[in-house]
């Protein structure tokens, strides 16, 4: 068997290094359905609340798990390509065929190189998973569940939130924080004697609040009263306005940067530094879902050292926790870091690129002490 193998080694189309990564690749796949099923089950018991509620029913809950699928399984590739490799190669393991292979002259660097490979394959996958098909259909499931919800709202457009309430048509540009939102344009209708709707009064905020249920109060507020040849103007410092407009609703169209291309959040971080605007927790998510997108190649190389070393000789069991055991304190890294690196004004790169350089660091010193 030897022979044969020796003969891959030097083979031009290099099928070892293929054979290698397909199985990472297969044992991937493999994973990631299994946890996406997880997830979905979790999101679907999540939404249990919630059906009911206006004309959200059942199948609308299901309907929302679908299309929040692809958003799950982008944000899981990491520890499912680490789950992956640990499998993948644990099985070649176990089957003594890395040890042949190794006895045939394929180095630990050409077996990790192969790791990368297949991560490389994973990170195109999940790229076109998290940037093409995940941020539409997420935000659609938001439309379906709050439209289902608050049956008797309706809203429109691309281009921030156009809100209809009763009477008054409400435009919000962005949301800088929970609960409050900036940009806020007030188009009041009226009925004349035709019953034809037209414009009776505008009004401009620089943001809104939801200061206690069902008010807001409209900080910066301009108003203009349309009344026959003559317009009447008012500022005034703040203006509470009653409304059953939630925040949840608002949610649905408002912009979640962990929800946003890459492309989209470059140019968003963009505008936000031409205007001179805050754009912290912007950077932090663009960098850190370009730094969690690469962290996939570096977690299957990751398999190799605990593959040939002190799980060698171990079952698919405890590869296993072990993968989802180094998967979550990552994971929990990037959270810490991202959730409390606003409060104590770290560098957005240092809060994105901090926990990949500690994992590019530990890989590969984890790799040179193989032999």
């Amino acid at each position: 068997m030897v022979a044969p193998l020796a003969a891959a080694v030097g083979h031009p189309v290099r099928l070892l290094d293929r054979y290698l990564a397909r199985q990472v690749l297969t044992f991937t796949v493999l994973v990631m359905a299994v946890l996406v099923a997880l997830a979905g089950l979790f999101q679907f018991i999540q939404q249990q609340d919630d059906i009911g509620v206006g004309t959200y029913g059942t199948l609308d809950a299901l309907f929302v798990t679908l299309l929040m699928l692809p958003q799950q399984a982008f944000q899981l590739l990491p520890i499912a390509a680490l789950i992956g490799a640990l499998l993948g190669l644990g099985n070649l393991a176990r089957g003594s065929e890395l040890v042949v292979m190794r006895a045939a002259g394929v180095s630990v660097t050409r077996v990790t190189l192969a790791a990368a490979a297949a991560g490389l394959v994973l990170l195109v996958c999940g790229g076109i998973l998290g940037e093409v098909l995940a941020p539409p259909l997420a935000a659609y499931a938001n439309q379906v569940k709050a439209l289902g919800k608050y049956n008797n709202f309706s809203y429109a457009g691309h281009a921030g939130i156009w809100v209809k309430d009763g009477n008054r048509i409400l435009s919000i540009q962005e949301q800088s924080a929970d609960s409050v939102y900036g940009g806020i344009y007030v188009y009041v209708l009226e009925a004349a004697a035709d019953g034809r709707q037209h414009l009776a009064a505008l009004a401009r905020a620089d943001r809104a609040e939801l200061v206690r249920a069902h008010t807001w109060r409209l900080h910066g507020y301009a108003s203009s009263i349309l009344g026959g040849d003559s317009v009447t103007t008012s500022r005034l410092a703040s203006n509470e306005v009653e409304s059953d407009i939630n925040p949840e609703f608002l949610g649905a169209a408002s912009v979640d940067p962990s929800s946003l291309p890459v492309l989209s959040l470059y140019r968003y971080v963009g505008h936000l530094r031409a205007n001179g605007l805050e754009s912290r927790a912007w950077e932090v998510a663009l960098w850190s879902r370009i730094a969690r997108s690469l962290s996939t190649v570096l977690l299957c190389m990751l398999a190799v050292p605990f593959v040939f070393g002190p799980l060698r000789s171990t079952g698919a069991g405890a590869r296993t926790v072990v993968g989802i055991v180094v998967g979550v304190v990552y994971f929990l890294i990037n959270r810490t870091l991202e959730n409390s690196g606003g409060v104590y004004g770290l560098d957005p790169l240092l809060i994105a690129w901090g926990p990949l350089a500690l994992l590019a660091v530990a890989t590969f010193a984890a790799v040179a002490r193989v032999r």
